[in-house]
């Protein structure tokens, strides 16, 4: 089962049918992740081909990884099955 941890704590679990694989980053369905820990940022990346992507920052235990999830709100048609899903990374362990 794909999981995401960070500071020892879990912060996104979901079946490996309810996961998207987009250039080898895991994206989970925004259900899957602990809403809880997450605020948003004010950040934001462009992808050619998936569009404009944008950052949470994970708050755990007292502790902030800014940016450490992102997602796409509006992907372009290339991209649409990520629509709804968030994917880690700076230091975030994904399991497959």
């Amino acid at each position: 089962m794909p999981q995401a941890f960070w500071n020892g704590t879990l912060v996104a679990e979901a079946t490996p049918a309810e996961v998207q694989v987009v250039e080898g980053n895991i994206y989970f369905p925004a259900a899957a992740v602990r809403q809880e820990l997450l605020r948003p940022s004010s950040a934001h990346t462009h992808c050619p081909w998936k569009g404009e992507a944008s950052y949470y920052d994970l708050e755990v235990a007292g502790q902030t990884n800014p940016q450490a999830a992102w997602f796409y709100p509006e992907p372009k048609p290339a991209a649409a099955q990520i629509k709804g899903y968030v994917a880690f990374w700076k230091g975030v362990e994904v399991r497959p």
